[in-house]
């Protein structure tokens, strides 16, 4: 693949499910894309196998040399139709399986975890000076995905001492903390400590997920930094999912990075999943453009944007962009808002500079 000189540049993605992908679904994520591929061409068990769009090769193609990682693990009812762990202790399990494959991924150089400050300077420094990406370790920041894993708030203070740096307390449906898609209803008083204790510790809220109701609330209730890793409009594809304009003008307010999510049925409306096709509806990279101006034009800038992929976040190929056949692909982005008037420096701090502002704000 090549792209303009003038265009290739560093690239942060806020949302990357890589221990799931590792832990859940057995990928290794060190090897060629395509190989992955191939060693998933004859498995039926998910839809997206032989099919994923992420592994660490691509990663440093596409000149992704910092991310957010995350930990997932949803404690679900009985009478629940969506999938999930049916215990607390389960799914904090899960999400220590996720930590050690981290730390493995860090013993072997693959990936170092940015926790701070010295860290983020030190890990921009290296990229932004090399020669070539590759052998480079990937930097991630850990963030939780649905907060239901901690079985009491002494989880939190372990995870906080691992190194887990931000927190979405929702994913789908009821959860412990908060509601999440698809659902509504008020924080719990678990998920009201839940923020309190988090203010305590500095970390960041990601508003991913959130139903409207806990959304307002949350807002309200949480003082410190607050993020939105992986979220699109409301405005655009309607659906309790994404944000409403008045959801984005709050998050403005509180100086937040809302980040892209490549998730076809959330870039275009009309899409049914497990049906609609990339080629049966036309859709390309070229549509998350009319969200990422959406936003700019509610803010007057381009400060607020930032990359959130949810690439390979339980589908691939099959419900991603016609056009993007590895994660690399994300480069052509800056070629898309450059044809779309936006500056130099404004695609620069959409790709990346947003989200690493952002963090020296709530780090300093």
């Amino acid at each position: 693949m090549t792209y303009s000189l003038i265009h290739f540049m560093f690239l942060f993605d806020a949302h990357l499910d890589l221990s799931m992908n590792a832990v859940e679904w057995n990928r290794d994520l060190t090897q060629d894309l395509y190989s992955i591929r191939d060693r998933e061409k004859n498995l039926t068990d998910k839809p997206d196998r032989g099919k994923g769009v992420v592994s660490f090769p691509e990663m440093r193609k596409g000149n992704i040399g910092l991310c957010v990682a995350t930990q997932i693990g949803r404690y679900i009812r009985p009478d629940s139709k969506i999938p999930g762990w049916h215990s607390q202790a389960q799914a904090w399990a899960i999400t220590q399986a996720q930590v050690a494959w981290y730390k493995a991924m860090e013993e072997a150089g693959e990936m170092v975890q940015i926790t701070g400050l010295t860290g983020l300077r030190s890990h921009l420094e290296l990229w932004q000076n090399a020669e070539t990406t590759e052998g480079l370790p990937i930097g991630y920041i850990l963030s939780l995905e649905g907060a239901d894993s901690f079985v009491s708030l002494k989880n939190l203070e372990t995870a906080y001492a691992y190194g887990l740096r931000a927190i979405g307390p929702a994913h789908y449906g009821p959860g412990v903390y908060a509601y999440g898609t698809d659902s509504d209803a008020p924080l719990s008083e678990k998920g009201k400590d839940l923020l309190r204790e988090m203010d305590q510790l500095d970390m960041i809220l990601d508003a991913t997920h959130l139903c409207d109701t806990a959304f307002w609330e949350a807002m309200d209730l949480y003082k410190g930094p607050v993020w939105a890793s992986h979220n699109l409009v409301r405005a655009i594809t309607p659906h309790n999912r994404q944000f409403s304009d008045e959801m984005i003008k709050v998050l403005l307010e509180r100086d937040a990075v809302i980040g892209m999510a490549f998730d076809a049925w959330m870039m275009i409306p009309g899409w049914v999943r497990g049906k609609s096709t990339p080629e049966s509806t036309g859709l390309k990279i070229e549509h998350i453009v009319q969200h990422i101006d959406h936003i700019c034009q509610i803010a007057g800038n381009a400060l607020h944007v930032g990359i959130g992929s949810d690439l390979d976040g339980a589908y691939g190929k099959e419900q991603s962009p016609g056009d993007l056949d590895s994660i690399a692909d994300l480069q052509t982005i800056t070629s898309l808002l450059s044809r779309r008037g936006y500056s130099e420096a404004d695609i620069e701090r959409i790709m990346w500079r947003n989200w690493v502002t952002f963090l020296e704000k709530s780090w300093d």
